[in-house]
């Protein structure tokens, strides 16, 4: 382990290879920031029976670290939800805004190795100067040698950027760590998350597989571990639109109000996936205990996977 770690990060990535040993760690993350729609309940479902189904944990942490956007009553309603549905976690939930101390610990021994600059470009420059690769905008590093302040000491605040590695640089490009507004990066705290938590696998929807390579990115200039990046199929809606929470997808409340069981949505959720018939109606146990007996890989319904 690097020894310009902090003691917090170091001693926090300690557990999380001693938790890694000790077997199968999974999560789901979601960020409270509106109610969360059929696709995400999916994910987690496929997270949860992935965890139970190799006798591991399974983690809920909840992304609260862009607080201008969490909206009201939104982390009772996903516990809550979770809950309807059957889907229990381990552990105490683990709340990102109680770990900032980490996080900026990691971006502290990012720049003592020299890795981190201070960018300067708004959304705007950015829309005009990136370059884009299968879709996203990958950032060509203006700003990487101008030695402008980490300290945003100036009058209109920097973001702060990791200098990647070459092998991401047509892939991700330099990653941010710390936004203008002095937010914590989305990727860097995920990163850190996952490994101080040992996390063994990573289930999430196939749509946020194009931020592997920022995270690995980060990843690999921390603290190497390996971990299953596993990328499911993204639930449409009926015009084959993607579910989302800013374009108001189908939440629960939808079925409850209609008065139907939770063992129905279960049903509903598994039978997206050819899990189980259409109509089915089950408990997350029920399911967990069908899967077992037919000897069912929960892998084969991911459509890409990625160890590193």
């Amino acid at each position: 382990m690097d020894k310009l770690l902090s003691v917090s990060l170091a001693k926090a990535f300690q557990t999380g290879s001693s938790l890694r040993e000790v077997g199968y760690s999974g999560r789901f993350a979601p960020s409270p920031t509106g109610p969360l729609h059929l696709g995400n309940f999916r994910t987690a479902l496929i997270s949860w029976l992935k965890a139970r189904s190799s006798s591991g944990k399974w983690i809920l942490r909840i992304d609260d670290l862009d607080t201008p956007r969490i909206f009201p009553g939104s982390i009772e309603k996903i516990k809550e939800d979770l809950l309807w549905l059957g889907l229990s976690w381990d552990d105490p939930i683990v709340f990102q805004s109680n770990r900032k101390d980490l996080y900026e610990s990691a971006i502290k021994f990012l720049i003592e190795k020299g890795n981190i600059y201070a960018c300067k470009c708004t959304r705007k420059t950015l829309a005009a100067i990136s370059k884009s690769v299968a879709g996203l905008n990958i950032y060509p590093g203006r700003c990487r040698d101008l030695g402008l302040p980490l300290d945003s000491s100036n009058s209109i605040p920097n973001s702060l950027r990791l200098k990647v590695d070459k092998y991401y640089l047509q892939s991700s490009g330099d990653v941010i760590v710390r936004r203008s507004d002095g937010i914590i990066a989305y990727h860097l705290a995920t990163v850190i998350d996952d490994l101080s938590l040992g996390i063994t696998e990573v289930v999430r929807g196939s749509d946020l597989a194009s931020s592997l390579p920022s995270q690995l990115a980060i990843k690999d200039d921390l603290h190497y571990e390996k971990i299953i990046y596993s990328h499911l199929p993204v639930m449409l809606n009926s015009d084959g639109t993607k579910l989302s929470k800013r374009y108001g997808g189908i939440t629960l409340d939808y079925f409850k109000e209609k008065g139907m069981k939770s063992s129905k949505v279960i049903g509903l959720l598994a039978s997206t996936l050819n899990l189980v018939p259409k109509y089915s109606e089950l408990s997350c146990d029920e399911l967990l205990s069908d899967i077992k007996q037919r000897s069912y890989q929960l892998d084969n319904l991911c459509e890409s996977q990625f160890i590193s």
